[in-house]
C-alpha cells in the first residue's frame, strides 16, 4: 500500500523545524488540511573512505497525514 492511499506524505525538513511549523507550511504551500505530523530524527552514520573515517550526515523527516479525500500532486 502506498503512502498516498493512506494520505501520508514524507518530507525532509530542517533540523530546527517542529511539528507546528511543518503543519502550517505544508497546509499553506499545498492548500490542504493537515491532521497530524510525526517527526523522526535520522542519526548520522559512519562511512569509511580508505583509511579515513567520515560521516554521512543525519537529517530530520516529517510524516504528514492529510484529511480524508485530500492529496498532494507531486510532479
Amino acid at each position: 500500500m502506498s503512502g498516498q492511499s493512506l494520505n501520508k506524505y514524507i518530507f525532509k525538513v530542517a533540523h530546527s523545524a517542529n511539528k507546528i511549523e511543518v503543519a502550517k507550511t505544508v497546509g499553506k504551500n499545498y492548500n490542504v488540511k493537515v491532521i497530524s505530523v510525526n517527526i523522526v530524527n535520522i542519526p548520522r552514520k559512519i562511512r569509511r573512505v580508505g583509511k579515513t573515517l567520515g560521516f554521512k550526515s543525519g537529517y530530520k523527516k516529517a510524516v504528514v497525514t492529510l484529511a480524508k479525500g485530500q492529496n498532494i500532486d507531486i510532479k
